[in-house]
C-alpha cells in the first residue's frame, strides 16, 4: 500500500508539470505560432493579411475588367500590397533618417521613389 500512495503523488507531479505544457505547445504550433486560432483555412488568410481582405475585394471589383475575385487572388493582392507598402517605407525611412528625423514625410517617399529604378511608375503620381 505505502508503495502505491507513494507512486501516485509522484504521476500527479508529472502530470503537473509535463502533461499540461505539451497542448499548449502543440496548439501553438498548429496555429502557425502567430498567437490566434481559427477552424477555416480562409480564417487563416484573415489572419496573415493585415490589410482587410473585405476592402482589397471591393477595390479589385471597382477596375471594370474584373469580374471574379477569389479569396485566393484577394489574399495574394493584400499580401503584394503589404510587401510593397513595407519595402517603400523602409527605403523611405533611409531618407528619414539621413535627415536625422524617426518621423516618415512626404519628400522622404518622393526621395525614394526617384532614387529606386522599381518605383519609376510612381513617379509624378503624389502631386
Amino acid at each position: 500500500m505505502a508503495a502505491t500512495v507513494s507512486a501516485a503523488p509522484v504521476e500527479s507531479d508529472l502530470d503537473r508539470s509535463g502533461t499540461e505544457d505539451e497542448p499548449r505547445g502543440t496548439e501553438a504550433e498548429e496555429d502557425g505560432g502567430n498567437g490566434q486560432t481559427g477552424p477555416t483555412a480562409g480564417a487563416q488568410q484573415n489572419r496573415l493579411a493585415k490589410l482587410p481582405l473585405s476592402r482589397i475585394k471591393t477595390l479589385m471589383k471597382a477596375d471594370p475588367d474584373v469580374s471574379l475575385a477569389s479569396q485566393e487572388s484577394v489574399f495574394i493582392i493584400a499580401k503584394a500590397t503589404e510587401l510593397f507598402v513595407e519595402m517603400i517605407a523602409k527605403d523611405a525611412l533611409v531618407y528619414a533618417q539621413q535627415g536625422k528625423r524617426k518621423t516618415l514625410q512626404r519628400k522622404d517617399l518622393d526621395n525614394a521613389i526617384e532614387a529606386i529604378d522599381e518605383f519609376a511608375f510612381l513617379e509624378g503620381t503624389l502631386d
